[in-house]
């Protein structure tokens, strides 16, 4: 049961799940939104500049009907008035061209907004499968959009009907009137007639929109075994991080051991601590911790030292604090420095012994630790 839950599609689209499907070209899209604002644009321009386009077409219509000599016998002229009645009629209805243009383009971007993509342009093969395609001709959704095909149809012509059977009177009328009178009450009429349908289309696109959005957020919706492997993929294989960290550790370790030999000084708690610290009067204002580590790499940073004859001290209190407060790189903390400068200068006579003789340095005891800096194992 747990496994059917988690390949059941209940969770909503993630971020990145919608993303991908924006970048395919994937988006919600609703055609009577489209249709609705290209139909609206073209009832505005009609309403707004019915009547000059009427007369602008009248005005073209009365020079196509005129026939004079010089056309008959001059072919080149009946050409060039045929060109300049063209020119008028580009030019009365251009206008409305351009505004229908702009609706289809600014239409779908109401819903989906900006999208470019190469890959919804691209061939897709698995679209000519004969047999998905019948799949889809009786899907669900194509039934569904059957459906709405043949409400939106019925709705629409059956207000058109409503709207034109209202002024059959009125469109009989024009037969009887001049061209030059029945042109722009024509386009009045055309205009009304489309602003009523435009507002059913309104209805339809109100409907719509929805819809539309409901279907495109559920074919996206994901199970959980989706958004595991997502996050998976984003985040990252627990296992791979795992051993990528491993590495990054191991070298890290290298690292720090390849300075245990250049350190002046190793201090040990002594088993369970060692720092390792370095100090040249060129380019440090403090003593610098080289590397430090607790039980395995403290027993390891011991053995170095011995190997490459580096200072050991056993100083419990200020290892403990040194491991504690600093990082490796850092400089240790000011309230330690009195600590460590009676250490480095046991360092230094150890070292002008070993090469002069005479008396043994004295090793230092008792370092002073401030309390704030303390650290003690049962606190580790």
């Amino acid at each position: 049961m747990a496994e059917e839950s988690d390949l059941e599609k209940t969770e909503p689209a993630s971020e990145r799940r919608l993303e991908k499907a924006r970048e395919e070209g994937n988006v919600a899209r609703s055609r009577e939104l489209t249709t609705f604002v290209m139909l609206g644009t073209a009832c505005a321009g009609l309403w707004f500049a019915g009547e000059s386009l009427g007369t602008s077409m009248s005005g073209a219509l009365h020079r196509g009907l005129q026939f004079d000599r010089a056309s008959a016998f001059d072919p080149s002229h009946m050409l060039a008035q045929t060109g300049l009645m063209a020119m008028h009629t580009l030019t009365a209805i251009g206008p409305l061209f351009a505004m229908m243009i702009v609706a289809a383009v600014v239409a779908p971007l109401m819903l989906g907004g900006w999208l470019f993509s190469t890959k919804s342009v691209g061939p897709n093969f698995s679209k000519l499968n004969p047999l998905a395609g019948i799949g889809r001709m009786f899907s669900a959704q194509s039934l569904a959009e059957l459906f709405k095909a043949l409400a939106k149809s019925a709705l629409i012509g059956g207000v058109a009907w409503w709207v034109v059977s209202r002024d059959i009177g009125a469109l009989m009328d024009l037969m009887a009137q001049p061209a030059h009178y029945a042109l722009p009450h024509a386009m009045v009429l055309v205009a009304k007639h489309c602003a009523l349908i435009a507002a059913t289309l309104f209805l339809v696109a109100l409907i719509d929109v929805p819809f539309q959005l409901w279907s495109y957020y559920r074919k996206l919706r994901m199970s959980r075994e989706d958004l595991r492997q997502e996050h998976k993929e984003s985040e990252g294989d627990p296992h791979i991080k795992a051993a990528i960290r491993r590495q990054q550790q191991q070298m890290a370790r290298r690292r720090m051991m390849a300075e245990v030999p250049k350190a002046d000084i190793v201090l040990t708690n002594p088993t369970h601590f060692a720092v390792a610290l370095k100090y040249t009067d060129s380019g440090m204002r403090a003593p610098r911790v080289v590397a430090k580590g607790t039980e395995l790499v403290a027993a390891r940073i011991r053995e170095m030292a011995l190997e490459h004859k580096v200072a050991i001290l056993e100083a419990p209190p200020l290892a403990r604090a040194l491991y504690k407060h600093t990082k490796l790189g850092d400089e240790i903390p000011a309230g330690l420095y009195t600590a460590v400068a009676e250490v480095l200068a046991w360092v230094y006579q150890l070292r002008r012994w070993k090469t002069e003789g005479g008396d043994a340095p004295r090793t230092p005891t008792d370092l002073p630790v401030p309390a704030d800096l303390q650290y003690t194992v049962e606190a580790a």
